[in-house]
């Protein structure tokens, strides 16, 4: 399935990739390198950038792709946010979700983690250790600016954008004991394909309703709306925030929608040679190949 990760040249949006380590600005097919372009005045190091997002956005509106500028090659994309020092992520934090898994409706978030050493690329290969490898599409919030105690009313200011994400999970692993024990089996190396780049905050005019979906070769099988999550992204801000404390390029994995792998009837689990193509609308498109 060809699928382009490249950004339309009608929407001049601030889309930070990382292409072999370096910090580009995905516009028009092209990979724009930031510091090369900026002759210097911006970082090329996407971490540098994430935490100082208004400067790269002020500096990226009027910047147009030219041929010298690198043609966009998928397959060298890597996770857009190299090195976080956290990855939180969210569990049961959709209604549609909740409600196929018969588990009444969470009274605060289900906090969770997937170490970092699992994210990967948007076109990275997802190696299955077993035959129970699941798929959960999700919006992945990208914290900017870090902070202790942050009130919900300014959670916003706290983040320079998203992306997509996918919570890839063996599901043995999750569930070999009880309780279950859910970060390892979130976490083996290349679980956490994120991507294609970081789309700014001010790029994204309501993050609480972007369509999101997954498609596994070809047939839908998660189809719904950021709206219909629990706690929204100022509300899981404030909360982690409350917490622990938030550092600048540390990603929130939202929570899934329903119609994973492990509650259809009969089970439907990933398999060697599967595609799953994770979409959220203002955000791109991933496309994840499954291999033993």
């Amino acid at each position: 399935m060809a699928r382009s990760l490249a950004m339309n040249a009608s929407n001049p949006a601030t889309k930070l990739a990382n292409l072999d380590g370096r910090a580009v600005l995905l516009r028009d097919g092209r990979c724009i390198d930031v510091e090369h372009r900026s002759g210097g005045k911006l970082s090329s190091d996407p971490m540098a950038l994430i935490a100082d997002m208004g400067a790269l956005c002020d500096w990226a509106t009027d910047v147009a792709a030219t041929d010298d500028d690198a043609a966009l090659d998928e397959a060298k994309l890597g996770p857009c946010v190299p090195m976080p020092s956290q990855v939180f992520a969210i569990g049961l934090n959709y209604r549609d979700h909740a409600q196929e898994a018969s588990i009444p409706i969470p009274a605060k978030p289900m906090v969770f983690t997937k170490f970092p050493s699992c994210l990967a690329g948007p076109r990275a290969e997802v190696k299955m250790k077993g035959d129970t490898t699941d798929y959960e599409v999700e919006l992945v919030v990208v914290i900017g600016r870090g902070g202790v105690d942050i009130a919900e009313g300014d959670a916003m200011a706290h983040v320079a954008g998203y992306c997509i994400g996918q919570d890839i999970t063996d599901r043995r692993m999750q569930f070999s004991d009880k309780p279950p024990q859910f970060s390892m089996g979130k976490s083996l190396p290349g679980f956490g394909p994120i991507g294609p780049a970081v789309v700014a905050l001010r790029d994204i005019a309501s993050p609480q309703d972007l369509a999101i979906t997954c498609d596994v070769n070809g047939e839908r099988r998660q189809d719904s709306r950021t709206s219909k999550m629990i706690f929204s992204v100022p509300q899981l801000v404030a909360d982690l925030s409350s917490r622990c404390a938030l550092r600048s390029g540390d990603l929130v994995f939202t929570g899934t929608t329903s119609g994973v792998g492990s509650l259809r009837n009969p089970r439907s689990y990933l398999k060697a040679g599967d595609e799953v193509v994770s979409e959220i609308e203002g955000l791109g498109t991933m496309v994840n190949r499954v291999v033993s």
